[in-house]
């Protein structure tokens, strides 16, 4: 049997197949190896485990994971080995994962659009190229993280129209300190923030302002930061997985056209695309 995880900051799908093709899939909260606070992943999987099912007849692992940089595979080896001992344990940047799943074994150009971003080039079997996308607090330009700082900045700073503003204040429901507060001194602040995205898709979902200062403005700073800098980027069309791609994937490709750049794939999730990769009927 093989276990395959796409693991984000905020959710976490785990796919399990055994040899007739029978597949299960699951969900937990996330992980991320570098955000201090984190549950610990075997704690964050075990309790999620299908009923019944024999942990000794997974053969093998595919960790995928936002932050599991290769100084943190012994990380994810280490959590998943005692829970799986007959299973070889594979770990890799969810960035990797995601250029498996949407160009398989082809080159191109691939992205990730949910709570976090980042990009790549990759010539069908590595990544050989990266801009780096300094996370939460550097970068993360056009992220779902990204947008709400965006939100959260205009509407601490009064940058919204009123109408606006008061749709924002009535759902939010926080006092400028306590936002503050959340985003400076509580765990997971870039899921916090990624949390303000449902507000761009709630009743206030069209408004112009949110369209061209918010989404669009975020997706124009990832190209404008990102995406530009790789060379001959127009010669790639624009392959991207996530949440926040797919849900504004209308002005995610109006904005690439803006940079000259055609769309290829857009996909809300990975796990098809690495079941296929990885050669597992469904």
């Amino acid at each position: 049997m093989i276990l395959i995880a796409d693991s984000g900051s905020s959710k976490t799908t785990w796919c399990l197949t055994d040899q007739s093709g029978v597949v299960k899939e699951f969900s937990t909260q996330g992980y991320n190896p570098c955000y201090p606070g984190s549950e610990a992943l075997s704690d964050i999987l075990k309790p999620n485990l299908p009923a019944g099912f024999d942990l000794n007849k997974v053969t093998k692992v595919a960790f995928y994971g936002a932050g599991v940089f290769e100084d943190k595979y012994s990380v994810i080896e280490q959590a998943m080995q005692p829970l799986f001992p007959h299973a070889k344990i594979d770990a890799a940047t969810d960035l990797t994962g995601s250029a498996h799943a949407l160009l398989g074994h082809d080159s191109g150009f691939a992205a990730i659009l949910g709570t976090g971003a980042n990009s790549c080039l990759y010539d069908g079997t590595k990544i050989t190229c990266q801009v780096k996308p300094l996370g939460f607090l550097l970068g993360d330009e056009g992220s779902g993280a990204y947008m709400g700082k965006r939100l959260i900045v205009a509407y601490l700073r009064k940058y919204m129209p009123d109408d606006v503003r008061k749709a924002f204040e009535e759902t939010c429901r926080m006092t400028d300190e306590e936002l503050i507060t959340q985003v400076y001194s509580k765990p997971m602040p870039n899921n916090f923030c990624a949390s303000f995205t449902r507000f761009l898709t709630g009743e206030s979902a069209g408004h112009e302002y949110l369209e061209q200062h918010i989404i669009r403005d975020s997706f124009r700073d990832f190209f404008s930061n990102i995406v530009s800098r790789y060379p001959t980027y127009r010669q790639y069309t624009f392959n991207c997985v996530g949440s926040v791609g797919w849900i504004f994937r209308q002005a995610l490709t109006e904005v690439a056209e803006e940079y000259g750049m055609q769309t290829g794939n857009i996909i809300i999730s990975p796990m098809s695309g690495l079941m296929k990769y990885h050669e597992i009927s469904v």
